[in-house]
């Protein structure tokens, strides 16, 4: 049996598993600490499929924090050709890696 949820975060989906590890964007806890996502738009269990218009109410997904940091460089390249003009800038996007403890059934 195969139980998962679609949850929403930081203004993207996630499919989501008890005992799996995702990352997303920075939420306001601490290392270590839970966190719980209420915008649920699916959760699935077996066979058993509830759909949200948009959300489920009253269902919550539960995780907990494993860690903080930042992502990947990402390079912005600013170019026009003819002009000699170049501008080079760089991001490193903040993120919090997230375990699932509980989905609802």
């Amino acid at each position: 049996m195969s139980k998962f949820a679609i949850i929403e975060t930081g203004g993207k989906q996630y499919r989501v598993a008890p005992g799996e590890a995702f990352m997303v964007e920075k939420l306001p806890a601490a290392k270590g600490g839970n966190v719980t996502f209420d915008k649920v738009l699916l959760a699935a269990h077996g066979d058993q499929v509830e759909v949200g218009t948009p959300y489920l109410a009253g269902k919550v997904v539960e995780g907990r924090v494993i860690d903080e940091g930042r992502g990947e460089r990402k390079i912005i390249f600013r170019y026009h050709s003819k002009t000699r003009y170049r501008k080079l800038k760089t991001h490193r996007q903040k993120f919090t890696k997230v375990e699932i403890t509980k989905i609802p059934a």
